[in-house]
């Protein structure tokens, strides 16, 4: 019986692996959604997603219909590629989040930085 208890968690763990396994080719559709904030001030409008490890030129951000959609893919490092993975957290491939904006008219481009791991997209009210 113990030996068929070990068996079935070898078995457990070896299934676990294979499903947390980072796709090699990345999908057209999101696989993950980052958390966001959005604050207004009386001159713009700041959103901030939280992105650890993605570089803020491997993210597009567009105003499409009033809605601004962020949009990118967190890859692991090649390094870590064929590394064993004990733990992953931090959701990888291809994200996409929409945000409805507050009413109003913005300025384009829209402007987007990196600050302590998260995305800082700063709208500029416009009129």
């Amino acid at each position: 019986m113990w030996a068929e208890a070990c068996d079935t968690l070898l078995r457990a763990e070896r299934l676990h692996r294979q499903f947390f396994l980072p796709r090699h080719a990345p999908s057209s559709l999101p696989v993950w959604h980052p958390p966001t904030d959005v604050l207004e001030t009386e001159r713009e409008v700041l959103i901030l997603v939280a992105l650890p490890g993605v570089s803020p030129d491997a993210v597009e951000a567009v105003i499409e219909d009033g809605v601004l959609r962020i949009s990118g893919l967190r890859l692991l490092p090649a390094e870590l590629r064929n590394a064993v993975i004990h733990r992953l957290e931090l959701p990888q491939g291809r994200f996409e989040r929409r945000i409805p904006l507050p009413a109003g008219r913005y300025a384009t481009p829209v402007r987007h930085s990196l600050v302590d791991g998260c995305l800082l997209v700063r709208l500029d009210k416009a009129g």
